[in-house]
């Protein structure tokens, strides 16, 4: 996750935003509030909305919360 840039939208169940920017920080990931042709990953809780077209559009990789929470876990073991 080092080095990869993300992006937060919609509504986070499981975790706060603060919190999963705080786990993605963690493991060296960058997180930013806009998405661009430089972002990564694309996390999307509840109601994404116009961040998750515009993801679509540009080919950036859309996670789920619960793929993230588990993609978190993998960096963990």
């Amino acid at each position: 996750m080092a080095g990869k840039t993300l992006v937060f939208t919609g509504t986070l169940t499981a975790m706060g935003r603060a919190e999963a920017k705080m786990q993605a920080e963690r493991y060296g990931a960058r997180v930013s509030n806009t998405i661009s042709k430089k972002t990564d990953y694309l996390i999307a809780g509840e109601a994404a909305g116009s961040k998750a077209t515009k993801a679509q559009q540009l080919g950036i990789t859309i996670l789920s919360e619960e793929e993230w929470i588990s993609l978190l876990d993998d960096y963990s073991s």
